[in-house]
């Protein structure tokens, strides 16, 4: 597994912890991107599916293949940005002068050390979930088992595949494929979930929907969003404790608020 890097989000100058994905090369071999350490992350304020892939070599076979680009959320202020990728062949993973790995995004004057991994303290006592979960004794289970989004339905596939794994049964999802512009609902036993595969921010109105839906199910509501959130519906769901997940294209969702990382510990 790759060693997770500190990446100081542009924004609010906050650091995340990020491990660069391993994906399957046809060849069987595990390939995974290198970053490229001595540029800055990029905000992503608009997100395109041609643009979301990033070309990776396999060291094995010298196969090259398209892979979900490297991105991360921002644990404190909900922006999420790109990660600069060598080109194929090429590795950088040391500072100029040859003193070792240098900090994505780390500035002149920076201070040693930062933020814990996942960028954002863990959850307070007494955070809510919508559901009774603060207080609760953790579950374990097992790590979850990301898939690579490529489409919409890819999205909304995930999404449920995470609910199940959070520990909610029975995850319905309507048949089609999803309009890439719509949120898609998802329901369970206990649960109401919105996915949002477009490529801008959700806003205000889309999380109290999900929660007045979710108030009317006497259920937990849950947001997951590939594009991230504005200020006003993150300080929204904060206040009315809706969990709030980015999904990068990996697979693999993020908590990005306190009701996430508590539904996350202790689950359904």
């Amino acid at each position: 597994m790759a060693e997770a890097v500190p990446v100081r989000c542009p924004e609010c100058m906050r650091e995340n912890g990020y491990t660069s994905p391993v994906f399957p090369c046809a060849c069987g071999s595990p390939v995974t991107p290198t970053l490229d350490l001595t540029s800055p992350p990029v905000p992503l304020t608009h997100r395109t599916w041609s643009q979301s892939w990033v070309t990776v070599r396999c060291g094995a076979c010298g196969r090259d293949s398209e892979w979900p680009h490297p991105e991360v959320g921002c644990g404190a202020c909900g922006t999420v940005v790109l990660l600069p990728v060598d080109p194929p062949g090429q590795r950088r993973s040391e500072n100029p002068d040859g003193s070792g790995p240098r900090d994505l995004g780390a500035g002149d004057g920076a201070e040693p050390g930062g933020a814990p991994a996942s960028g954002r303290p863990g959850p307070t006592a007494g955070a809510g979930t919508g559901a009774g979960a603060a207080g609760r004794t953790p579950v374990p289970r097992p790590a979850f088992r990301p898939v690579t989004i490529r489409t919409a339905r890819d999205a909304v596939a995930t999404a449920a595949l995470y609910l199940r794994w959070l520990g909610f049964q029975d995850v319905r999802r309507p048949d089609g494929l999803p309009i890439p512009s719509a949120a898609v609902d998802l329901r369970a036993p206990g649960v109401v979930a919105q996915v949002d595969p477009s490529t801008t921010p959700a806003g205000l109105r889309a999380v109290e929907c999900v929660w007045l839906n979710g108030l009317t199910a006497s259920a937990t509501s849950v947001y997951f969003s590939l594009a991230g959130y504005t200020e006003e519906a993150r300080g929204r769901a904060d206040d009315l404790g809706i969990p709030l997940f980015v999904m990068d294209l990996t697979g693999m969702p993020q908590p990005v608020n306190d009701p996430a990382d508590a539904l996350v510990a202790t689950g359904a």
